[in-house]
């Protein structure tokens, strides 16, 4: 009894720390290879000015945003409002979306070329993301 109780005691730890390991590295695998970087956080998206490129259609979802999709903020620095826009000058290109996360730090990390990051906070977690963003 006390043989087995210490091989599952050693036994735990070791399926945990796999587990998490797993965990990290399948989190981590965004596309793009984590870098050290040097530079300061992303700057906070900035609001851009009006234009007159044509809102996206009603039947496209404007809460979901992909990889390489361009976006414009119609809101505030502090309450920004994404929308999609075709890709132009002026617009942030999205690099990255990190889900089930808000730390947009990781945008450093995992998408290094980033100018921006919008954090995407919904009160479920799990549907919390980053968008590592780059100015066009």
């Amino acid at each position: 009894m006390i043989i087995a109780l210490v091989v599952l005691l050693l036994l735990c730890p070791c399926l945990g720390l796999a587990g998490w390991a797993i965990w990290r590295a399948a989190d981590g695998d965004g596309g793009a290879a984590p870098a050290a970087s040097a530079s300061a956080s992303a700057p906070v998206l900035p609001p851009a000015l009006p234009s007159d490129a044509p809102s996206p259609s009603a039947d496209e979802d404007e809460d979901e945003f992909a990889k390489g999709d361009c976006v414009v903020n119609d809101g505030t620095e502090d309450d920004a409002e994404l929308r999609k826009v075709p890709c132009a000058p002026g617009a942030y290109q999205v690099l990255l979306r990190i889900p089930a996360t808000t730390d947009g730090d990781r945008c450093e990390t995992l998408a290094p070329q980033a100018t921006a990051n919008y954090v995407h906070d919904n009160s479920i977690d799990l549907f919390d993301y980053v968008l590592c963003l780059k100015k066009q």
